[in-house]
This record gives structure tokens, C-alpha cells and sequence, in this order.
């Protein structure tokens, strides 16, 4: 481990990008810092590179990932019905089942060298989870977690019609993560009917717009939740 601790992050911003196009850019991020991790194991304290850190914010046109867990039984649609639809479809190397990316929906991709922060997955998860909750309550909405599942839900406590609005997915190696969560705030919800999102059968799925009965401005969203990811973090954010 290196020991200068950088936590200054690169906020990007890649708007509408097709799926498979963020993911081959989150891959090259994720690889250089594994592969500067590795490189400075065989180097002197003071002669080891920083590793950087990086935050992706963006939309996807429709899209279904199905994650390594997951079952494939768990899209309800086939081929033909992905064209007509206008959605794709990827298997892909994040933890979790399946879930569903469009239009409306903030999806983040934390690119984080955990070493920087702390090394603790099940932290990493709470946090993010945490950021979704905190910009949530701005919007006088109530949300938080149910045991067992990751995410974020309403009505966790009683759960007489829980619902979720924020799907997570990570993967990490020599911590480092990529992938991350996917935050409905316009999002098409119909779109989730293709599908039993996460492999969860009995819950259903809601977005910021269906609980405030109108759509929301996504920038005003993001600009909140950055905020709020940046002091849970205790980050340094900053855009080239």
C-alpha cells in the first residue's frame, strides 16, 4: 500500500452514453489503478505513484445487466422483445442479479482506490447507500434499508409496500471498486416489468417522480448527491 493517502476523486459527468461504452471506460480507469497498485508493490515507499480516484456519474439508454450471481430466468423478455423495446442487454462482472438502466436514472460508478479511504467493502456499501438516503430526505422523502438486501428502499420499516429506488452492484480487486448504484429519479418504470429486478419477487420498484408526483430536475439530483457523497467520503472533488 502506498503510504500517501490521496483523496482527491475526478468527478465526470458522462451524460446519455451508450451502456457498453461506459463500461470499457470504467474498465480502463479501474485497470490502471490495479495495474499502478501492483507496479508500486515492487517499488520503495518514496518511490510509489499515487493512485487516483474517480467518480462517474451518467444516464443509459435501455438496458438490462445481469450480474454474476444472477439468474438468467430473470429476464422475462426475449429477443425479439428487448428490439421492440429498444433495450439491450448485457451479462456483466458486478456482484447482484439483474436490474434495469434508462433514461432518468442517476447510475454512479465510484472508481475509488479503497487504500485511500478504508478498506472495508461492507462501509463502501453503507456509504453509498447513506449518500441516497441523505439526498432523498432533501426531497422530504423517508428511505433506508431492509436487512438482507442492498439498496435502498421506502417503506423499510413497516414494509407494508416496500419499494426501491436505488439498485447496487460493485465489484472490487486489491481495493479497488468500479460499478456501483443506479438511482431512479425519471426513470421509465415499466421498464422493470421485464424483469424480477435484483431476482427480488415480491417488492416492487419506484423512482423520485412517481413518489412527488412529478418529474424532477436530474442536475439538481446529481448536484445534491455529489455533495453529499463527498463529505460521507470525506472526498475532495474536483473536474478537469
Amino acid at each position: 500500500m502506498n503510504s500517501i493517502i490521496n483523496k482527491k476523486v475526478q468527478f465526470i459527468d458522462l451524460g446519455i452514453i451508450d451502456y457498453k461504452e461506459a463500461w470499457d471506460y470504467q474498465t480502463k480507469l479501474f485497470d490502471e489503478i490495479v495495474g499502478l497498485k501492483i507496479s508500486n508493490r515492487k517499488l520503495q515507499e518514496d518511490q510509489q505513484a499515487i493512485t487516483p480516484n474517480h467518480l462517474i456519474f451518467c444516464e443509459h439508454p435501455h438496458v438490462y445487466t445481469l450480474g454474476k450471481s444472477g439468474s438468467e430466468e430473470h429476464l422475462l423478455i426475449d429477443s425479439n422483445g428487448l428490439k421492440a423495446k429498444q433495450a439491450t442487454y448485457y451479462k456483466i462482472n458486478r456482484g447482484g442479479d439483474i436490474t434495469y438502466h434508462g433514461p432518468g436514472q442517476i447510475v454512479g460508478y465510484p472508481i475509488l482506490d479503497l487504500d485511500n479511504f478504508f478498506t472495508d467493502i461492507h462501509k463502501y456499501l453503507r456509504l453509498l447507500e447513506e449518500g441516497i438516503i441523505e439526498t432523498l430526505a432533501e426531497y422530504g422523502i423517508i428511505a433506508g434499508r431492509i436487512e438482507g438486501l442492498t439498496g435502498v428502499w421506502l417503506d423499510h420499516v413497516q414494509q407494508v409496500k416496500p419499494r426501491k429506488i436505488c439498485a447496487m452492484g460493485v465489484k472490487s480487486s486489491r481495493w479497488v471498486t468500479m460499478h456501483g448504484f443506479a438511482f431512479n429519479v425519471n426513470t421509465d418504470l415499466d421498464y422493470f416489468g421485464n424483469i424480477v429486478p435484483c431476482g427480488i419477487e415480491d417488492k416492487a420498484v419506484t423512482s423520485l417522480e412517481k413518489e412527488l408526483g412529478q418529474k424532477q430536475n436530474i442536475d439538481e439530483v446529481k448536484s445534491i448527491l455529489k455533495a453529499k457523497l463527498a463529505v460521507l467520503f470525506e472526498m475532495s472533488l474536483f473536474e478537469k
